[in-house]
């Protein structure tokens, strides 16, 4: 059996993570801990089999532990993933990787010279109709890509599920753009292969929680290309948005539905057939055994992207 550890239970997805590493074979959630004892007895009882509330310095001492799982508070993230990272376990975190890019490039030092099993959440990139976007466009079907725009909006803050703490600026350094917002920053980049030259951003507050609860960024690629981010906490019933264009075609995707026009498709408008859905990026770093065996799409050159495009989006 290869057992894990959850360190905190600040995120939403948290108790998702812990879930879905009890549900594979051969894997369980062995530890947990929170900053709050009483949330992580709680949390160990809830799980069960065996599971055991623990110290960070019980877990990362213990052989049996192969990998954690980070989801304590953002603002948190750096001295929690170094002593990881220099405990030889390896480490799957929720997005972003930290709030400063100094931050984050002192863990990629520390995954780099540990040889850390290191994964993110980015879990888009295992979607079909993800997957079907960004290979017909990084293939050339388009031709030269010059604009894109991703947009995942929800209303966890008009409809009062989004939990207080994910209205803290200071543990979450920022709103919707650095939670719900990084999925279209991951896919941007990843979409162009590169850090934009430009990051400009209209962020406001309807609600006046203290931090933006509708957001857009606009990202400048150094060859004129364009990206959209768009975000928000307060809107209901917003479809995934993901919209290609590119000098000979264009493609459109709209929830789990894909509809392109290139000359593949005799510049007609077409319903594409998508690929299988990939094992979640969570999935696919619990059952590795090495760094080797995860896509560079979710390891720690992505996220230290991911770190580097919210900083400017931030930048006053």
């Amino acid at each position: 059996m290869r057992k894990y550890a959850m360190l905190g239970n600040w995120h939403v997805h948290a108790p998702q993570y812990a879930d879905e590493i009890n549900r594979m074979d051969g894997c369980c959630v062995a530890r947990v801990w929170d900053e709050n004892e009483e949330t992580a007895k709680e949390w160990a009882a809830a799980l069960g089999n065996g599971c055991v509330s623990s110290t960070v310095e019980e877990i990362l001492a213990d052989p049996e532990i192969e990998g954690v799982v980070v989801c304590n508070a953002t603002n948190e993230h750096d001295e929690l993933m170094l002593r990881v990272c220099e405990s030889g376990k390896a480490l799957f975190t929720e997005k972003v990787l930290t709030l400063s890019v100094e931050g984050a490039e002192k863990v990629r030092e520390a995954v780099r010279k540990n040889n850390t099993r290191f994964g993110i959440s980015f879990p888009h990139l295992s979607e079909p109709q993800v997957r079907f976007a960004l290979e017909t466009a990084k293939a050339g079907k388009l031709g030269t890509i010059n604009y894109a725009r991703f947009r995942k909006a929800h209303n966890g803050a008009t409809a009062g599920w989004l939990p207080p703490h994910f209205y803290d600026p200071v543990a979450c350094g920022g709103g919707a753009m650095i939670d719900l917002g990084a999925h279209p920053m991951y896919l941007l980049c990843e979409l162009y292969g590169e850090l934009p030259v430009r990051v400009q951003s209209s962020f406001t507050q309807t609600l006046g929680r203290g931090v933006e609860d509708n957001a857009v960024s606009l990202l400048t690629f150094a060859n004129g290309a364009i990206g959209v981010s768009e975000t928000g906490f307060v809107s209901a019933g917003y479809p995934l948005i993901f919209e290609i264009g590119g000098v000979d075609g264009t493609l459109i995707m709209q929830g789990e539905t894909v509809r392109w026009c290139c000359p593949e498709t005799g510049n007609a408008w077409v319903e594409a057939e998508l690929p299988e859905a990939l094992p979640s990026p969570l999935q696919q770093w619990a059952k590795a055994k090495t760094s080797d065996e995860l896509p560079a799409g979710f390891g720690i050159d992505a996220a230290v992207r991911l770190t580097q495009v919210m900083a400017a989006a931030y930048a006053k």
